[in-house]
């Protein structure tokens, strides 16, 4: 066994009911004291009560997703206006993002506090989008210093949305298999990952107003971002990045839909990694496992459903054939990818 893993620096609290006392403690631990806090008007309460303890300098809520390139340079624009130090996000992937955009431009530190299962607060990839064209990259600067998750931040999000937030989240898990710095680390990590999140969703579902669902999907997002960081953007990261920067499409929901798709295309090559997802998910098969519980939870299943036209199919081919990495488990080719996209256009069962 040879292979060479990276692990990232990073302090996470988990702090149940109490993240305006753990993010404060956060923030003075970097010794800042001009704080530009960046939150969606959406969760502009939970942000009140994080901020109510910070030395708030800036508020900032334009969040767009994908982060446009115009939104993050306005951003950016704000927190050089107003000095700040430090920045600290309340939100979704896209808030995230838009903090970790203007890490890039500044070198600012941020303080993450996730309130969906999107991950990109233990990552240390960026994505900005211009025109219809969404580039990533791999930065230090964009790590949050410190992640804090609270599971009653996560109680205003419903349960459509906890169900595409978590298989986003779970197809971090599933891409950490084979993505093109995989190793047997990230290989442990995802399998935690799958089962954490297996446990969580169903009863997040089932409990919606209950927080341990909440936390056990929490904690398995977390996995799952962590095991992606290192094993890098597979096939599957790769075609929703295509997809959702080409036709604006909801980020979740569009890895929600394609997760079965690429699931089913490449466990056939790689029969010791489908055996571990499939106990993980506690089933025969893995592609079982994840259509019992996508059933489970009511899933997303079309992306015509969520804004993707038709002709996209064949405008989406080529980019996303020259973004897949090469030693994907299963040789993509024009034919077998156009034939994917459509089965996932249209919601058709996966083969």
């Amino acid at each position: 066994m040879r292979f060479t893993h990276e692990t990232l620096a990073q302090r996470v609290v988990f702090a149940p009911g109490e993240a305006h006392k753990a993010v404060a403690a956060e923030v003075a631990e970097l010794g800042a004291a001009k704080v530009m806090l960046i939150a969606a008007p959406a969760v502009a309460a939970l942000a009140d009560r994080i901020g109510a303890d910070l030395p708030v300098a800036v508020r900032h809520d334009e969040v767009v997703m994908h982060v446009p390139v115009e939104v993050a340079a306005r951003a950016t624009k704000a927190a050089t206006q107003g000095a700040a130090d430090a920045l600290v996000c309340v939100g979704g992937g896209s808030t995230t993002g838009l903090a970790k955009a203007v890490a890039l431009a500044t070198g600012l530190p941020i303080v993450a506090v996730p309130t969906t299962y999107a991950g990109s607060e233990a990552t240390n990839v960026w994505g900005l989008t211009e025109g219809e064209v969404k580039t990533t990259g791999v930065d230090a600067r964009v790590l949050p210093r410190s992640v804090v998750y609270d599971a009653t931040l996560t109680l205003s999000l419903p349960v459509e949305m906890s169900v595409a937030s978590g298989l986003n989240a779970l197809a971090h898990c599933v891409d950490s298999m084979w993505g093109p710095r995989a190793d047997p680390i990230d290989r442990a990590l995802a399998g935690e990952g799958i089962r954490g999140l297996a446990l969580g969703l169903p009863a997040v579902a089932a409990d919606p107003t209950g927080t341990a669902g909440r936390e056990q999907t929490l904690y398995g997002a977390y996995l799952a971002a962590v095991a992606f960081a290192s094993a890098g953007s597979g096939m599957h990261h790769k075609i929703c990045h295509v997809l959702g920067g080409m036709f604006n499409l909801p980020h979740a929901q569009t890895h929600a839909v394609v997760l079965p798709h690429v699931l089913a295309f490449n466990v056939p090559a790689v029969p010791e990694t489908e055996r571990r997802i499939a106990q993980a998910l506690g089933a025969p098969t893995a592609v079982a496992g994840l259509a019992a519980l996508r059933e489970t939870l009511g899933a997303p299943r079309a992306l015509r459903d969520h804004g993707m036209p038709e002709e996209g199919i064949a405008r989406a081919v080529a980019p996303i054939l020259a973004a897949v990495p090469a030693d994907n488990p299963t040789p993509l080719t024009e034919e077998n990818l156009t034939a994917l996209l459509r089965a996932a256009w249209e919601g058709s069962e996966p083969a």
